[in-house]
């Protein structure tokens, strides 16, 4: 397999790395710090992977929550797929397309913290969303 130069390649990551700021961009302030939240990370590691003019890959471990939490369109999420397919042909992993949801109902206590309310909230979704990965893997094997 022919490998791809690494201006190339750069120019590829960068590609997808504009879908994803043009969408970050019309999005409320915040968001960044709720995908550094749901990834466990702080949020200049969300900047440096949604950086265009900065080489570092998105992890494509990322990329559905990453997508989750700035609610993408179908559209955008369609180009940045794509875009991120062919920047990296063997790691993106396939789109999630006839994923059914069931809403459940639960209680939790309300913070007088508005950070702390939302951060325990995401940790709950982020905590679901591990546990689906995790059971969804299971039943593949």
């Amino acid at each position: 397999m022919p490998t791809v130069p690494v201006s190339s390649k750069q120019d590829l990551v960068a590609s997808y790395k504009r879908i994803l700021r043009v969408a970050l961009d019309q999005r409320p302030s915040g968001v960044r710090q709720k995908i550094a939240q749901v990834l466990g990370t702080h949020k200049s590691f969300v900047s440096l992977i949604t950086n265009p003019n900065d080489p570092t890959p998105i992890p494509a471990r990322h990329l559905e929550a990453i997508m989750d939490v700035c609610h993408l369109s179908a559209g955008e999420k369609k180009s940045f797929l794509e875009a991120y397919n062919v920047a990296h042909p063997d790691q993106a992993p396939p789109p999630r397309t006839h994923l059914h949801y069931k809403t459940l109902h639960i209680q939790v206590p309300v913070l007088a913290n508005h950070e702390k309310q939302e951060a325990l909230e995401l940790l709950i979704q982020d905590t679901v969303r591990r546990l689906y990965n995790l059971f969804a893997d299971e039943e593949t094997k």
